[in-house]
C-alpha cells in the first residue's frame, strides 16, 4: 500500500452513458484498497459526474475519503440538464475540497482545470476513446508526469503512446 497522499484523478468524455459504472465502482474500491484516499473529479457532464457519484457512494461507508471537486469556473454547471445539475449538486454537497480554475470562462480554462486534476496525482482513471480533445490532453499530461493510467473505455486497451 502506498503511503499518503495517494491521489486519484478522473478524466473522460462527456458522452459517457454509464455503460461502465460497475467497472468504475470496482476500480475505485480497488484503488481505495491500495491506499487511495484523495479523489479528484473535474465535474463535467458524463464520466466526471459518474466518477463523482461513485466516490460519494464510497464516502457513505469510508469517512476517510477526500473528494476534491475541480471546477472550471463558478457558474460552469448553468448549462447542465436538470439531471446533471442534481448529480453535480450532490457531489458538491459531499466534496471535501472545492477548487476553481478561474472566476470566469476563458479559452484555456479547461486546460487549466485538467492540469489541476493531474498535477500531483498518482493515478488517472480515464474513459478515453482515443479521440483528440480534453481527455486526450489530460491522459497525455498524466503520462508525461509519470502517473499510472487506467483506461476503462470498453474496447481493446488503447496504446497511450503519443
Amino acid at each position: 500500500m502506498k503511503t499518503a497522499p495517494y491521489i486519484v484523478a478522473f478524466t473522460g468524455h462527456r458522452a459517457y452513458s454509464g455503460s461502465e459504472d460497475e467497472l468504475l465502482a470496482i476500480t475505485i474500491r480497488d484503488l481505495y484498497a491500495e491506499g487511495a484516499r484523495h479523489f479528484r473529479v473535474g465535474m463535467a457532464e458524463g464520466f466526471d459526474l459518474a466518477a463523482g457519484q461513485a466516490i460519494v457512494g464510497m464516502m457513505l461507508s469510508h469517512s476517510d475519503i477526500v473528494l476534491e471537486a475541480c471546477i472550471p469556473w463558478p457558474t460552469f454547471a448553468a448549462h447542465f440538464t436538470a439531471e446533471e445539475r442534481s448529480a453535480y449538486n450532490n457531489i458538491l454537497s459531499h466534496a471535501t475540497v472545492v477548487r476553481y480554475s478561474d472566476n470566469n470562462y476563458h479559452p484555456a480554462i479547461f486546460r487549466h482545470r485538467n492540469d489541476m486534476l493531474v498535477d500531483g496525482a498518482d493515478v488517472v482513471v480515464a474513459w478515453w476513446s482515443g479521440a483528440t480533445g480534453g481527455t486526450a490532453y489530460t491522459v497525455k499530461k498524466a503520462k508525461k508526469l509519470g502517473c499510472r493510467i487506467i483506461n476503462l473505455y470498453p474496447k481493446e486497451q488503447l496504446s497511450i503512446d503519443f
